[in-house]
């Protein structure tokens, strides 16, 4: 496993990291979690990502569970606020009141003194990004956490929170998590440029498009049983890119592709998010220890420029 900065901070975190939006504390149990954060760690994984939104604190709860046994400083811990977690109306959002409650409830379900990392979940355009700036300052220097920064937010808006922070005397933002992958490039326009000057770094979630990456989805044919194709409570966000054959017969071009490269289509799809300047760290999600010790050894993969050119021609990108 290779580590790599976040953003400009002095933070290393692990080039693979582990999330569980839509497994842990949900579709998995606490035992899995326990076996795969563990097989992660001994593979080198030292980056755990969550969220107080995910499964309403369940996933955290679970997370918890399973870090209890690893050394604190030798883990990086990320979780993130701004999503309702009741129907009480400031129960969610940027506010001051919103992130110091949410923080202290996370780290009351993770069972920690301190995050290493909070990130706004979204961009909230109801409250001043000076007061949500302000609270992250003052949870700094409070010590309950040692970093912040942003998931899925604009390209301007992450200029300006960068901005106001230095404005403040505020540790400026770190990091963005994106959705960013072969097929999904938004970020390539305008965020990933602004945020490589600001430095700011890309925690990238879904870097296997949900699945369809891997390669196991195939034209004309149903999904394998007991995938996550197959469930209907976790597909939610794949069933357009099943029922796309197009897609899908390109994903067969990336399996071939990385066949002849002998490594698998997953890791062929993260060391390609990996070659791209300004990333941090790709956030894979399991359900089985083969499936976390193969999107590690993604970390060790390094390929010529053709490769990554080859890629582009096979999804239509000039």
């Amino acid at each position: 496993m290779k580590y790599r900065n976040l953003g400009s901070s002095g933070l290393k975190v692990s080039e693979v990291a582990y999330g569980g939006w839509l497994t842990t504390g949900r579709t998995v149990s606490d035992q899995t979690t326990d076996d795969i954060v563990h097989k992660a760690f001994d593979l080198g994984i030292t980056f755990f990502d969550t969220a107080d939104v995910y499964h309403r604190g369940e996933a955290e709860l679970s997370l918890a569970k399973s870090i209890k046994s690893l050394k604190r400083s030798d883990i990086v811990i990320g979780t993130k606020c701004f999503f309702p977690m009741s129907d009480n109306p400031n129960d969610c959002g940027l506010s001051k009141k919103h992130i110091f409650e949410s923080l202290h409830g996370s780290l009351q379900r993770l069972d920690l003194d301190y995050v290493d990392l909070l990130q706004f979940h979204r961009y909230d355009p109801e409250t001043p990004i000076e007061e949500s700036v302000r609270a992250v300052g003052e949870l700094i220097a409070q010590g309950k956490m040692l970093y912040w920064g942003v998931s899925e937010w604009p390209a301007e808006q992450i200029a300006r929170a960068h901005h106001i922070a230095k404005e403040l005397n505020v540790a400026p933002p770190v990091s963005n998590q994106p959705c960013y992958n072969i097929v999904h490039r938004y970020i390539e326009k305008a965020v990933l440029p602004i945020s490589i000057e600001l430095g700011v770094g890309q925690v990238c979630f879904s870097p296997l498009a949900q699945g369809i990456l891997t390669g196991k989805y195939k034209p004309g044919a149903s999904a394998p049983a007991g995938s996550r194709g197959a469930d209907d409570t976790s597909n939610t966000f794949m069933t357009g890119h099943m029922e796309d054959e197009d897609l899908l017969s390109k994903v067969e071009k990336l399996s071939g592709l990385a066949a002849d490269l002998g490594c698998s289509t997953p890791q062929l799809a993260l060391a390609w998010i990996l070659s791209h300047d300004g990333i941090s760290s790709v956030i894979v999600g399991a359900t089985k220890l083969s499936q976390i010790e193969d999107n590690a050894a993604a970390s060790d993969l390094e390929f010529e420029d053709d490769v990554w050119k080859k890629i582009d021609t096979i999804f239509g990108v000039q």
